[in-house]
């Protein structure tokens, strides 16, 4: 349990799929990896995408994106329950100079490229979530 047990070219495509490619998401899809799509959809805030993680036995993937966002709770789960690179991974997500350079260390440049695609993201969203035209309730 770990995106460190799928082939570099499967998280290559799933890099492309965060990123926005509808081409490799689509590729995810159709090519037996749902839990993938359904992840990279889920990272973007995909609600449905988190329900199906849930649903069908990807509950670590919907812990991971949650981990991702920052939820601290989600990243001792992360910790205790899947390889260590899926914590740091995590945590580069948002930048951590420490886990990024745990990456590094290791040459994971995969999960490296992944963490700066998903930090492109949630910039893109942090500045979408701001402006005088977003209503906060």
């Amino acid at each position: 349990m770990g995106l460190e047990k799928y082939d570099i070219k499967i998280l290559l495509a799933l890099t492309k799929s965060i990123a926005g490619r509808k081409d490799f998401f689509r590729w995810l899809l159709d090519g037996g990896y749902p839990e993938l799509a359904a992840f990279s959809n889920a990272i973007r805030g995909d609600v449905e995408a988190m329900k199906w993680l849930c649903q069908h036995g990807y509950n670590w993937l919907a812990v991971m994106s949650n981990a991702i966002d920052g939820d601290d709770r989600a990243r001792v789960w992360i910790g205790k329950n899947t390889h260590i690179c899926n914590l740091m991974f995590a945590m580069a997500c948002r930048e951590d100079v420490d886990a990024i350079r745990w990456l590094l260390d290791r040459k994971l440049n995969v999960f490296l490229m992944m963490a700066k695609e998903v930090a492109t993201v949630l910039d893109t969203q942090a500045l979408e979530n701001q402006g005088p035209y977003v209503l906060h309730f």
